[in-house]
């Protein structure tokens, strides 16, 4: 790991354990272009690789055909109107409406260390924007580039972290002339690749698309000439699209293959996008959505883009996987839950909805109790006149007649029955049918003269205010100290839309969505800095706020309202691409599922749920004897692997969404002397033999046993005589190598009937 840079070939090489960025300057001009990301190569002269010898040569030697150069050349900070027709990382319009910028190197500084990102809300708030972090063994490269016409200049960080096979990469411009610059886009990220890199074939696009209650849906498309983007303009990462995309080799799979991959550590408004020219050269890139984004750069100030993450792998998904999982535990998320146990929780909502109260909480939570499970989590439904969704967003008071005594008897009562105490919020909205809007309907985000967009009969309160923030976060703490409170689920539960601020003048507009996600971030940062135990757990109607941005302040984030097993196989294992299953908060819920309908196993419910922060979520009151008898051993298996779950590398052995009939995975300890193998039978079929799998992640020269879980216990109803028999049919005999189980496999039993698990305790 290092960055040094070759004054002589004027090259700046960033290395990681792995792989090596390689920037090379122009001799004259100073124009920045990436000449090589790949593999790690020993540092040398590669500077060959800008084709100064080549037709159309570099400006220098051939200024007649300089927009040639500009049109092919691999720009590290593309710009628009000077002959590069790709899409650019930047374009900035000044006094005169010319949209024309081309950035040139003026210095740079390499030092150990990384400096955090800061942008200012209105009212002068400086807010942490969320980024990677380390205290040591982490160096930057930061490059000034300038644009002597308009007077601008762009400073490019580059940070690499020992150990993890990542560039963390931002921009900030900083306008030094005397005018106004306007900026209205500016990428965090962008990459461009030769052809060449993928043996000159087209590669594939991968990103994770869905709609509520099916996100993070895995997309695979061939990349050929013209573009493939996937954004969000809702003010929100949002459902729809996951803030990443990836351009991989044709069939690339889980265990091999070139990938290139990128994210934005944002959590509002972001696009991503691929492109092939006519060269059939391809430029990718991530960062803000240029949509709803326009920003008035006055003389003086700077602006600050969210990070974004580069991994390269030659190692497939699994590969990439594990960079991103690696930098985001030891580098992005901060909580001090994040190597601990998380409680065992029961959430009141696809229990109660809004019918509960104080006497049917506590039934819920004397039953929970009894069965080994740690924490109530009261849902929506606690404060105002809240029986239904169409009123009393904002009202942060509590609702007497369903509790009371209000929060501070309901805790007490829990004490008592040795439970925790957890409760929803969402704080960022507002219903037109509240206190709250009726005094101050100008706090709600609103274009004067147009009939508002409401949805799900509410509104989004401009807490880019101070007064409105103030007022938010008061309101919440008011809650929190009044009892004892272990844990909040931070929801939100629609977009932005009609982006009006009473407060921003017309020339600021354009700062609403940008400045909003900023507010978000300030309000969570003061939340736990005055509650510094308290366990937050992101939501957003589900997944639709599941970035890199909110595990800055989450160590976990509710992956999707859709608990159905099935749909959390795909749902799941999309996330997993990304984010370790640590992060991801998944329950057992009632069936049949309240979304789907589908009636599943009690016991495949829960091995789908493990494989996340593991809790419950329905009414144990009404449970089958059978699977309210079943819940004290879940709890015990959760509570004996999680530890390997949380703190392990995750493997993908098989996606039900492209076998169609089964899913396993596995996670493995760092010291790879256990792991766990979940295997999910999703459809039966006839004249069939067991399934051979191949297992990952696991030391070759290491003897390893397998065990069933469940079958050393006889009274089990997580695993039945039929399975324990089936199991023993197929099992290996005695302990076998990594070698053995990697390269020659096991066979999983085929079950009678659809929808099975085993989990295989291997070590």
């Amino acid at each position: 790991m290092g960055i040094t840079f070759d004054e002589k070939n004027r090259l700046f090489f960033i290395e990681t354990r792995s792989t090596t960025m390689c920037l090379a300057l122009t001799d004259e001009e100073g124009i920045l272009n990436n000449v090589y990301y790949g593999s790690r190569v020993d540092r040398g002269d590669i500077s060959y690789l800008l084709r100064r010898g080549e037709y159309p040569f570099v400006p220098s030697e051939n200024d007649r055909d300089r927009g040639c150069f500009f049109d092919y050349a691999r720009m590290e900070f593309p710009t628009s109107g000077i002959g590069d027709y790709r899409t650019p990382s930047v374009i900035l319009i000044d006094e005169k409406g010319h949209d024309s910028s081309l950035f040139t190197y003026k210095s740079h500084r390499i030092y150990e260390g990384k400096e955090n990102l800061y942008a200012e809300l209105p009212g002068g708030d400086r807010v942490r924007i969320p980024g990677t972090f380390a205290e040591d063994k982490v160096s930057t490269l930061e490059i000034k580039l300038s644009d002597g016409v308009l007077g601008v200049s762009a400073y490019l960080s580059y940070s690499v972290f020992e150990g993890i096979d990542a560039i963390v990469k931002s921009v900030r411009l900083v306008n030094y002339s005397d005018r106004c610059v306007i900026i209205d886009k500016l990428m965090s990220s962008t990459l461009d690749l030769e052809r060449g890199v993928f043996d000159n074939k087209s590669p594939e696009v991968v990103t994770l698309s869905g709609s509520w209650a099916r996100e993070r849906r895995m997309d695979v498309r061939l990349l050929k000439r013209g573009s493939v983007e996937v954004y969000s303009s809702r003010g929100e990462s949002s459902h729809q699209f996951q803030p990443f995309m990836a351009v991989a080799e044709e069939g690339a799979g889980e265990s091999r293959g070139r990938v290139y991959a990128q994210t934005v550590i944002w959590s509002g408004n972001f696009i991503c996008g691929a492109g092939a020219d006519q060269f059939d050269n391809i430029r990718a890139y991530v960062g803000i959505n240029p949509q709803h984004f326009r920003w008035d750069l006055k003389s003086g100030e700077s602006f600050q883009a969210p990070e974004a993450v580069l991994v390269y792998t030659e190692e497939g998904f699994d590969g990439m996987s594990h960079v991103f999982h690696n930098l985001f535990k030891e580098h992005l998320i901060r909580s001090p839950y994040l190597h601990k146990e998380r409680p065992v929780l029961i959430n009141n909502w696809e229990a109660t909805y809004f019918d509960f109260d104080t006497d049917k909480l506590l039934s819920i939570a004397r039953e929970a109790k009894k069965s080994g499970i740690e924490m109530l989590v009261m849902d929506d439904g606690w404060f105002g006149k809240r029986n239904d969704d169409n009123t009393s967003l904002g009202d942060w008071t509590v609702n007497e007649e369903k509790l009371p005594g209000g929060l501070k008897r309901l805790s007490s009562e829990l004490t008592q029955i040795g439970m925790k105490l957890g409760i929803w919020f969402e704080p960022e909205m507002v219903s037109p049918d509240s206190d709250l809007y009726k005094a101050h309907p100008n706090w709600a985000i609103s274009i004067e003269g147009r009939t508002p967009c409401k949805l799900r009969n509410q509104y989004v309160l401009d807490i880019t205010r101070r007064e409105v923030r103030d007022h938010v976060f008061d309101a919440m703490v008011n809650i929190l100290k009044s009892a004892d409170i272990s844990y909040v689920k931070w929801d939100m539960n629609r977009q932005l839309s009609d982006l009006g601020s009473v407060e921003l003048d017309p020339s600021s507009m354009g700062r609403l969505s940008y400045l909003y996600t900023l507010a978000v971030y300030d309000l969570q940062e003061r939340l736990l800095k005055e509650f510094p135990d308290l366990l937050l757990e992101n939501c957003s109607g589900g997944g639709a706020r599941f970035d890199a941005g909110m595990l800055f302040y989450s160590p976990q984030i509710w992956c999707s309202d859709d608990t159905d097993a099935y749909e959390r196989l795909s749902i799941q294992s999309g996330t997993e691409m990304l984010y370790p299953l640590s992060v991801m908060g998944a329950h057992v819920s009632a069936s049949p599922n309240h979304i789907t309908g589908r009636t599943m196993p009690f016991d495949v419910r829960c091995a789908v749920a493990m494989s996340g922060t593991f809790g419950y979520e329905l009414d144990i009151t009404k449970l089958p004897d059978e699977e309210k008898n079943a819940i004290p051993e879940q709890v015990e298996i959760y509570h004996k692997y999680s530890e390997i779950v949380r703190e392990g590398d995750y493997y993908r052995i098989a996606r039900e969404s492209e076998t169609h009939e089964y899913d396993a995975w596995m996670s493995v300890e760092p010291g790879k002397e256990k792991a766990l193998l979940t295997y999910i039978q999703v459809k039966a079929a006839p004249n069939v033999k067991g399934r051979l799998i191949r297992l990952k992640g696991l030391d070759p020269d290491r003897k390893y046993n397998l065990r069933l879980i469940g079958a050393d216990n006889e009274d089990s109803l997580f695993c039945s005589r039929e399975k324990k028999s089936l199991w023993e049919k197929t099992a290996p005999a005695e302990a076998l190598s990594g070698r053995a189980l990697m390269n020659a496999g096991i066979v999983m039993p085929a079950v009678w009937g659809e929808y099975a698990q085993f989990m295989i305790e291997i070590g």
